[in-house]
This record gives C-alpha cells, structure tokens and sequence, in this order.
C-alpha cells in the first residue's frame, strides 16, 4: 500500500471512531432515563447487543470460530472486564453525573501510554506521554472537590474503574483486530459479559418501565453492537494510543448531548476541562498517521 493511500486509510478510520465515540457517549444521556441499578442497565446493554450482533454474523454467514485455545480465554477474560467497565461506568453516571462519569472515564489513555508499550514491546512516545498529562489535566481542572462524603468523588472512582478496565480492553482488542472480524470481537466479548451479569436479574431486584426497556435497547444496539463494532474495526488502522485519545472526545460530546436532551447545564470547570481535552483529541487525530 502506498504511503498516500495509506494516510487516506487511517483518516478515514480516525473518522470512523469519532463517530463511534459520538454513539458511545450518547449511551450515558439515555442511561440517566433508564431508573433501574447500574448494573442491570449493563447487563440489559450487553445482552440486546450481543443477540443483534449473533443475528447479523449468522446472516452475514460469518466465521465465528477462533483460531486457538488462547483467543477463547482471552476473549472470556475481556468480556468479563467489558461486563465490569459497563457496571462502573452506568454506576458513575447514576451517582454523580454524565459530565462526571465521562470525564473521569477519558482518564484511560493514561493507563494506555504505559501499558500498550510494555505488551507490545514498544517505545514509549515522548509525544503520547505529553498529550496524556495534557488529558489528565483537562480532567482535574474539570473536577471541583475530592471528599469521600461527595457523591461527585464516589462517581469519580466508579470512572476510574470503568477507565482502567476500557484500557484493558482496547488493548485485548488491538491484538485481535487484525485476526477477526470486529463484529465477532464484539460478539465473543459482549456475549461473555452478558453471561458474566445475568445472575444480577435475580440478585438485583428492580421495577421495569416500559421506558427503562426502550432506553436499554436503544443503548444495546446503537450505542454498542452499531458503535463497538465500527470502533473495533477503525483500531485496524490506527494504534491503541491514538484510538484511547480520539476517545477522550466522548466527554465533550457527551456534555453537549448532556445539555441538549437533560438540561444539565456545564460549569465553567468543565468547559475548561473540556476544551483542553477536544484539543488533544484535535490534535491526536490530525497527527495519526505519523504513528504508523
């Protein structure tokens, strides 16, 4: 492939995972609909995905076996921390807010920075180090106060959780992106997590609305099989440093979804934060292909 075609390739899944990000992040305005525990949410969230997802791969006749004993652990191993980002992330949503669960969630390029060089065998990018404390100060000028009595710094720890675990995921799903489909990825790992949080139906007790299954089906499909499986593909052509960072965009849109459909006005703290991190993302984007 020529270099041309190669920056022309890798462009157009920087703009594919803008998209997927916009769809992600609007799962946390739906999410603030939805009244039932975090986790049923999640589990609501994984299982609508998964059917539609095996529905397509069966109609699309698609390869569902992997290659080796090794993949199917690690697929297991994802999916269960995928079942463990979800909870964590609705978790922070419903104790503080989606400008908070969010925000705290874009913190997960800074685990990245360190870990994709140390499993992968890379040097790690002076560049990328920058950019990522440049993240992580968007974050704490976004934060107003750390009080263990605060319910906007229990939902930062609930961020936290679903940032480390995000990590983790993108980097299992950079070493299967170039083995299968994006779609069976997706499969596998949503598969895995809707098993991993199907106990909590009878262990959780909660009181479905006919709105809490509109909005967990709207969440299962457009905001995860459509917007994971789109996400997984475009990481064929960027590295998982990049993607971690274009994903940062998810607080920014999800504050302006935020405004436009709960009213939740941001702070001036936020739109600092916020803006910072729409630069950084910017600027990640515009320079992904020199990473290649």
């Amino acid at each position: 492939m020529s270099e041309k075609s190669l920056s022309k390739n890798t462009r157009k899944n920087v703009i594919l995972l803008h998209i997927a990000v916009m769809c992600f992040s609007f799962s946390g305005v739906i999410g603030q609909y939805v009244q039932v525990p975090a986790v049923q949410v999640a589990m609501g969230r994984v299982i609508c995905s998964s059917l539609l997802l095996l529905a397509i791969s069966l109609v699309c006749k698609d390869k569902l076996t992997l290659d080796s004993k090794k993949d199917y652990g690690l697929m297991i191993m994802t999916g269960v921390v995928m079942a463990i980002h979800w909870s964590s992330f609705f978790q922070s949503i419903q104790t503080s807010s989606v400008a908070i669960g969010t925000i705290t969630f874009s913190t997960f390029p800074l685990f990245l920075t360190f870990l994709e060089p140390l499993l992968f065998h890379e040097k790690i990018r002076g560049r990328n180090i920058l950019n990522a404390l440049i993240l992580l100060l968007g974050v704490l000028i976004t934060i107003p106060e750390f009080s263990v009595e605060n319910k906007v710094t229990v939902g930062i720890i609930w961020g936290m959780i679903a940032s480390f675990t995000y990590a983790v995921m993108t980097l299992s799903n950079r070493y299967f992106a170039n083995r299968y489909k994006g779609r069976t990825i997706c499969l596998y790992e949503q598969g895995t997590a809707a098993v991993a949080l199907l106990p909590a139906l009878g262990l959780v007790k909660a009181d479905w609305r006919p709105v809490d299954f509109a909005g967990v089906v709207t969440i299962g499909f457009l905001c995860t099989a459509i917007a994971y499986s789109l996400y997984v593909t475009a990481q064929k052509g960027v590295k998982a440093q990049t993607a971690g960072i274009i994903s940062g965009m998810e607080t920014v849109y999800g504050i302006v979804f935020a405004l436009l459909f709960l009213r939740e006005i941001p702070t001036v703290r936020e739109l600092v934060g916020g803006a910072v991190i729409l630069g950084i993302a910017f600027y990640s984007s515009l320079h992904s292909e020199d990473e290649l």
